[in-house]
């Protein structure tokens, strides 16, 4: 890759980066699909200056990704990647028409998200019986706060004692794009943070207490203890096959649509832009409403 295409990849991260503010998962992601892409117009076309790269190239590298039995999502994220470092381009006048304008995104088959069933939550923090140490401490206070808050895993880890409001009862969320979001909280979920925070003090070596929740060393959490831990219990309750710290934001989300929650407010929950993204959790209410029909009227 020559020096002055490197450079304008570079500009086009560091926008991302400071002026939309996306996380370093995303960035990465992103810098992974542009490389692969100017790696194939190199090899297939010999070809790196934006201004000649034409759709018919576009295409060539997408036909190459299905040869290579990339699914439909993994496709769309490229081209969606693709679609903004140009639209980024245009803007600071590198090129004059987008090679994206005639591109189309391959369709993509709808999965409903899979959520636990509300009886199995009950289970999980009824009967189920978590150690006395402190990873047990913490391994169901993480079960508690993604459940009954619908949070992301990183927001989960990167969660600081300030962002409790033990007055209001409420917690505040720094989402993606650095957007704040006030979520309520049960004033049981506000007991198990008090009562871990006293236990903290006493049960810790030099704990950092800028965060939340902390491991037996004192650190903040990481995303692969967070996932093991999920993983841990759910397998006890449920037998769904995914078992992550994303499942409870999708039960979050399920359990208050499947309760009238209001769509809007589970977008604000949930902190997502669009309604668009909300939508999906209707779905599972809607196939509840069917078993119930099925189940409860003479003709169904």
């Amino acid at each position: 890759m020559d020096i002055s295409l490197h450079n304008k990849i570079n500009s086009f991260l560091d926008y991302l980066k400071y002026q939309k503010r996306y996380s370093q998962h995303t960035l990465i992601s992103y810098q992974t699909d542009l490389n692969s892409f100017f790696e194939f117009l190199k090899n297939q076309f010999d070809e790196n200056q934006l201004s000649k790269i034409k759709s018919t190239y576009v295409r060539s590298w997408l036909a190459h990704l299905k040869s290579e039995e990339n699914s439909s999502k993994t496709i769309n994220r490229k081209i969606s990647s693709l679609k903004t470092f140009f639209k980024y381009q245009l803007r600071q006048g590198e090129i004059e028409v987008s090679p994206m304008t005639t591109v189309v995104s391959p369709k993509q088959s709808k999965r409903l998200p899979q959520f636990v069933d509300k009886r199995d939550t009950d289970t999980l923090f009824t009967h189920i019986e978590f150690p006395e140490d402190w990873t047990g401490k913490t391994e169901r206070l993480i079960l508690q706060i993604l459940y009954n808050t619908g949070i992301r895993q990183a927001e989960l880890i990167g969660l600081k004692e300030n962002q409790i409001d033990f007055v209001k009862s409420s917690i505040k969320v720094l989402g993606k794009g650095s957007k704040e979001r006030i979520i309520p909280i049960s004033n049981e979920l506000i007991q198990s943070i008090k009562e871990y925070r006293v236990e903290k003090k006493i049960m810790v070596t030099n704990p950092d207490c800028v965060f939340l929740l902390v491991r037996q060393n004192g650190q903040k959490l990481y995303p692969k203890w967070v996932y093991n831990a999920v993983k841990k219990y759910l397998s006890l309750v449920t037998t769904i096959d995914k078992k992550s710290p994303h499942i409870l934001r999708h039960t979050f989300a399920t359990h208050l649509s499947n309760n009238g929650a209001d769509l809007n407010a589970v977008k604000e929950l949930l902190g997502h832009s669009s309604l668009a993204a909300t939508q999906i959790y209707t779905h599972n209410t809607i196939e509840k409403l069917k078993d119930i029909y099925k189940k409860a009227h003479p003709k169904a």
